[in-house]
Order: C-alpha cells, then structure tokens, then sequence
C-alpha cells in the first residue's frame, strides 16, 4: 500500500502498529483521503490478520482532533456533508470489524473523530499526563457524533455519562477516563510500548457500566432520562437558537446512535444541522478561536513568578487561575482580610476543578498572600488589577517601577483607560503593557492584549504568550478607548439604557435580547458587572476626542434604573459597594 498519512509497520510478535501522521500539518485530522488510506489499512489487516493492532500518534502534541475543519468548512450541501460523514462511519466500522485486538494509544488531546476512532477499537490505553484528554465535543459546533460516538459510547459507560460528556463537550483525562470505562489502562507515555504488547497479548474483558449507570439506556427508562436531560438542556439555550444538543439526544433516544439511521428532514439530521445558522456561526467561531492560539508563539520564556496587585474579583480571580495553571503567584492588598476572600474562592475553584486533595494543596501552596508585596523584585510579570482610576493608577505604578527586576512586565487590567494615560509616569513606558481579563475569569477565554504607544513589541508578544500559558485567549488590540470588547458592548448596554428612560419596561428589553440568542438581557448584563462600572466606562468613552454617538450621550449621569429604588440586584449593589471601597483604600 502507498500510504500518505499513516505508517503500519509489523514487529516480530507480528503485532500491527498502526501510527497516524497527517502529511502537511502540525496536528492529526482526519480529512477524506485520511480516512480512505484508513479503510484500506483495515481491509489489509482483515485480509492479512495479526495477532493484534495498535492505532499511536506519530505527532508530539496528541492523537488526533477529529475532522478537518478546513475541509468541513468547504462542503457546499447537506449531500456533501453526508457523505463525509458515512464515509467516517464505514471506516470506522471496518475498524471495529477486525478479528483479533485492537488497541488505540492515546497521548495528548483526542477530540472527536480522534474519541471515535479509539471507541472503534476494542481497548483504549491512555497517557497519565494532563495534557492527555478524550473528549467529544461536536456540540460545541453544533453538530453531533456523527461517526459513530454516540453509538459506541452509551453501551461502554452508560446513557447518563455518555450524554454528560456528549451535551458539554467536556472533555476527561486519563484517570476519569479509567473511573467511567473509556479507557481500560493508565500509564506513562514513556511505557506504551510495554503497555501495549501487555494488553494485546492478554486482552482484558470488554467494559461494562456498572448497573446504575446501565440502566440509564434501558428501553423502559431512556425516556426518562431523554425528557430529563431536554430540560436540563432548555435552562440554557433555546431550541431554536441551539439545536445540537437537542439532536444529540434525540440521535441517542429514537436512532440509536446512528446519524444514518435519521431522515434527512428530521431536525436532528446532519443535513438539517448543517443547513442551521447556528451550525456556519459555531464553526466560523471555532475557527477564530484557532487564529487566536497561534499568537504569542514567540514570547520568549514563559512566566514562573506573577505578582499580581488587587485581590478584588478580578484580581484574586486573575492570581487564582494562574496558580491553577502552575505559576508561582503572589497576591498583594492593603491587610490580610482582603485577600481572605480571593483565597476562598480559589480554594472552591480547586477542590471543583482538581478534586484531589494532593493537588489543591498544591494549587493553593503556589498562591501566596503577599501584603507587604515583597513578589515585586522577584515576579517576572505584575499585573495591577486595582480600581478603574487613572490618578491612583498612576501613583501606584510611580512607586513600582523602581521596585521591579530587570526584565521584568508591567501590564494592568484596565478595561477602558489607554494606556498612554498612565505610562507618563514610568522610566520605562515600553515595558507596560495591557492584560484586560474578563469576569469570570474560569470561565471566559478572551483576554485583550492591549498595545500602547510606547509599548515595545517583545512585550506585546509576552503578554499574547502569557495568555497561552494560562490557558486563554490572546485577543491584540492598540490602545483606544474602550479596547475592543467594551468598544462594541458599551453602546449596546447604553441603548438599553437610554430605552429604558424612553419608558420601555426593563422586562421587556431583556426578553427581548434573549428572544435574539443573547444568554441574559442588557438590563441584566449591566446590572451583574455595576451600574457603576458601567457608567465609568461610558464616561471614558464620551470625554472630549472620543467618538461621540448617540447612545453615549446619557452618560454624564446615571440611567434611571439605577435610580429606580429596590431594582437593583444584591449582586449590583455589592459591586457598586466594591468599588467604592476600593477607591479609597487605594487612595
């Protein structure tokens, strides 16, 4: 066989290995020649069979991230679309077909068609280290498993898991995979070799779910648990709006798993899902996100030491995740009992993302409470994440300057004032550089990179790869007013605002927002982040020189809800009651 994109070779115990190495690309995809060279390994191997066969990763980074988006992306109808998929279903099938042990080798991420591919064979080993996650996360494009995972699934761990995994697209590493039946072995990449001769001379018996988790596909209580996750799914996106995880419930309920099994014109049919707008938005986004992580590659030597000066909700929040994330941090405020609360919340954040104890302990020895801020000299990068007010700012980074090492970044999490408004007072003005991270930050991606005038290039690239480091979003900007985010969200909570003092119920605008796809309503949105916060940031952009624009224009005062008494939720006024704190304890 003239193979492109994998290389099978045959050892003396004549096991099959099987390696997948996508020609032309730095990770492994699967595209349609892809998956034919696949099919005619497998009838190879059926022709020929060994006495076992093991599917790796040739690629360092991990197994394989499922379909090639780019090709995907291209299929011009629902027909082209079905055909790419049936076409991952007969190879796939052809793999669960061979007669003797099959045995896939996971490292790294292993992302849809990759997870499916491994549930085609009869036994899965996976590597022990965090990066190693198998997960199907076709929803979150809005499609479902369309080669064969929902099938394959269900019956390895149950109804209930299997759909957990499925409608999030959560994704589990080695140990959870074990714990749930997805993967039969756990071990160290450096032991595949051994691990694999291991299992396919002496394959374990198939997995079962346990019978709770069993029972969850029985005919007699699969509508049960089909209305129940419908419900559970309708608490955060509407139907209309989201079809996909309403399809993947309904592939597993009334078609067993099977995308070829559901009429084209039955909503939960690929040709149906990708006809949807949701569908072509979803993947355009998945695709930005790609363009997104390929910044910050050349950022030089990653961050060890982060200071990080605010323990606010920002700012603990900001040390919190990057302690999560390996980093040593130190947290400064004015007294102890205001970074209490920023270690309880990156306590919780811990025991719910680590669950062992050893590594919370770990997590949380790497956060240290800073006051007297002796992390200055030693951190790598500080982020200053005090209130939003350019004079206090100022004074703070005048008395920092000389405090920091050699090298080291100065960058702040301002989310509306340029960054040439408070660089006046520093030595070294190249060296700041703008982090505005976004509330929550565990669970929103973006952090805007925010160039200055003076701001040198080498430390814009280190911020982007800051934001790799930790997992996020670089998102570069240049330093005008507003950034980027708030340069686009100010105006449309400002409409609102201006509506609701034209005398339209709050209700109303809200309802009506959520009715276009948004997932809370402006009236909300601006009361969750601070009418405080929010009129700041409107005023910033109105000043003399700003663009000026109708829905800017009520903001040199409050809107009426926030003078309306008793409208404002507990967590607004707390905000507000934040800031005003804040203020003066850092002046």
């Amino acid at each position: 066989m003239d193979l492109k994109h994998w290389k099978l070779e045959r050892d003396a115990q004549d096991l099959a290995w099987l390696w997948f190495d996508r020609a032309g690309s730095a990770t492994n995809t699967f595209s349609t020649e892809a998956l034919r060279e696949l099919g005619q390994v497998a009838e190879h191997l059926a022709a020929l069979p060994p006495k076992g066969l093991a599917i790796l990763s040739a690629k360092e980074n991990g197994f394989a991230a499922g379909a090639d988006i780019d090709e995907f992306t291209t299929i011009a109808s629902a027909e082209q679309a079905m055909a790419f998929t049936n076409l991952g279903n007969e190879v796939f099938d052809k793999v669960a077909a061979l007669p003797f042990p099959t045995l896939a080798a996971i490292h790294g991420f292993c992302m849809g068609g990759g997870t499916e591919l491994a549930l085609a064979c009869r036994h899965r080993l996976m590597d022990d280290g965090p990066k190693t996650r198998m997960a199907l996360p076709e929803v979150l494009i809005g499609i479902v498993p369309g080669w064969g995972g929902c099938k394959r699934m269900v019956p390895l761990i149950g109804a209930a898991n299997a759909l957990d995994l499925m409608l999030t697209g959560r994704s589990v590493d080695g140990r959870r995979a074990k714990k749930l039946g997805l993967a039969d072995a756990v071990t160290p990449k450096r032991h595949f070799a051994n691990a694999v001769r291991m299992l396919l001379a002496s394959p374990p018996a198939a997995h079962r779910p346990p019978f709770m988790a069993a029972v969850t596909d029985w005919p007699v209580v699969r509508n049960l648990v089909a209305s129940m996750s419908r419900k559970k799914v309708s608490e955060k996106a509407r139907q209309d709006h989201y079809p996909a995880p309403y399809a993947i419930i309904d592939l597993w309920k009334d078609f067993g798993g099977d995308v070829r099994n559901i009429p084209p014109s039955h909503p939960a049919s690929m040709a149906s899902l990708f006809a949807h707008p949701t569908t072509r938005s979803l993947i355009r986004l998945f695709k930005l996100q790609d363009r997104m992580k390929a910044f910050g590659k050349e950022g030089g030597e990653p961050v060890r030491h982060l200071h990080v000066i605010g323990a606010g909700a920002m700012g603990g929040d900001i040390a919190a995740w990057a302690a999560f994330k390996g980093l040593t941090v130190t947290l400064q405020d004015l007294a102890p009992d205001r970074i209490a609360p920023a270690v309880q919340r990156a306590h919780a954040l811990y025991k719910k993302r680590l669950k062992q104890p050893h590594l919370v302990q770990a997590a949380m020895d790497r956060l240290i409470p800073d006051v007297a801020g002796a992390g200055v000299a030693k951190a790598d990068l500080i982020i200053e994440a005090i209130v939003e007010n350019a004079e206090i700012k100022r004074k703070l980074f005048a008395g920092l300057e000389p405090r920091m090492k050699e090298g080291a970044i100065l960058a702040t999490n301002t989310s509306s004032i340029p960054l040439q408004e408070l660089s006046g007072v520093l030595a070294k003005p190249e060296r700041l550089v703008g982090l505005h991270f976004f509330n929550p930050v565990a669970q929103m991606m973006l952090v805007e990179i925010v160039e200055g005038p003076q701001t040198s290039p080498e430390v814009m690239q280190a911020g982007q790869a800051f934001a790799r480091q930790i997992d996020k979003l670089p998102l570069p900007c240049r330093s005008a007013p507003g950034f980027l985010v708030n340069r686009v969200l100010s105006p449309y909570l400002m409409e609102a605002m201006l509506m609701l003092d034209e005398g339209i119920p709050a209700e109303a605008i809200d309802a009506a927002a959520k009715d276009f796809g948004m997932p809370m309503g402006p009236i909300e949105l601006a009361d969750m982040v601070g009418l405080d916060i929010c009129w700041a940031v409107g005023h910033e952009l109105q000043r003399p020189g700003r663009p000026s624009r109708r829905s800017c224009r009520r903001t040199s005062r409050p809107s009426a809800w926030a003078r309306r008494p008793g409208r404002a939720s507990t967590r607004g006024r707390r905000a507000r009651r934040r800031s005003r704190t804040a203020a003066a304890r850092w002046t």
